[in-house]
């Protein structure tokens, strides 16, 4: 079988692909024998039609490009080209309304609202639902914190011209700022295939609330909380069947897991983390490769 490991076109603009996450994976999956290529969505000289299979990786800049993107998912389709984590999965993460079926069918988020496209901004509102000083608002499609903000009170109405200007191009979420966020930190839940993996804990940057590690933020590896594991467990069992990898991020309110992002598309899956974390990969990979006679000779 033939794989295509899918990236993006700046992947080598932030060094050598030797010992990043794509590479170290390319490297060891090729090691296991499997026949793999790097290969940009945005490409248009890629041949997808020679790959068995399309393998998700780190596809960064869908969210720039996102009608692209979606031309693209559709082209694979109509193409018949199989993909992990499934198309319909993808097109379903990819815009963060998403958080709200998972609040609908019973399982806890991060309280979350909707500022409509084109609608009216109307901060105070959510100040007073939410019982907060701070809230949070971030694109419905975005990805690394990008126009994500922080707003208290008093900044509503220097703030509110710049959130109007953007709400014309696209909806966005609100949400109450979690102090837990800086003072515990932002858990991170790995699955392949449905497994649990390996897990840690990110922490933010004195002053800030963004735990990417290009914004300052530290990674720590923790063994999981059995309870929160569980929660994690559910929320992949629900949401991400048939998913080559899954990862569940998401802060703990008393003993509850609240989910602040399901990543099904592009996230860093801290394999360097866990010593058994690229091989659980590999083993979930080839479950999954199984499934799916090979097209190409």
């Amino acid at each position: 079988m033939k794989l295509a490991l899918v990236t993006y076109e700046a992947i080598h603009s932030y060094g050598s692909l030797s010992g990043s996450e794509d590479g170290v994976l390319i490297d060891y999956l090729t090691s296991k024998g499997i026949d793999i290529t790097l290969e940009d969505w945005h490409d248009p000289a890629v041949n997808w039609e020679q790959y068995d299979l399309a393998v998700f990786k780190s596809p960064w800049d869908y969210f720039d490009k996102f009608p692209a993107f979606c031309a693209w998912l559709d082209r694979m389709e109509a193409l018949g080209i199989r993909t992990l984590n499934p198309i319909s999965t993808i097109r379903w993460n990819a815009d963060k309304h998403y958080l709200l079926e998972v609040e609908k069918a019973g399982l806890p988020i991060v309280p979350t609202a909707l500022l409509k496209r084109g609608t009216a901004v109307q901060l105070e509102q959510y100040f007073t639902h939410f019982q907060t000083d701070k809230l949070i608002i971030k694109p419905c499609v975005s990805g690394g914190a990008k126009n994500t903000f922080i707003v208290s009170r008093d900044e509503v109405e220097g703030v509110t011209p710049k959130l109007e200007e953007l709400l014309r191009a696209e909806d966005f979420l609100a949400q109450p700022f979690m102090p837990q966020i800086q003072e515990e930190g932002e858990w991170s839940f790995l699955f392949f295939n449905g497994q649990y993996s390996h897990c840690l804990l990110k922490s933010a940057k004195d002053g800030d609330f963004r735990v990417q590690h290009f914004f300052g933020g530290t990674i720590h590896p923790q063994e999981a909380p059995a309870y929160l594991l569980e929660q994690a467990q559910t929320l992949v069992n629900q949401f991400a069947d048939g998913c080559l990898y899954a990862r569940v991020d998401g802060i703990v309110v008393g003993e509850e897991l609240q989910l602040m992002e399901l990543e099904l598309i592009e996230p860093f899956l801290y394999l360097h983390t866990h010593p058994e974390a690229l091989e659980n990969y590999y083993q979930a990979l080839v479950q999954m490769m199984e499934e799916v006679p090979s097209s190409v000779s």
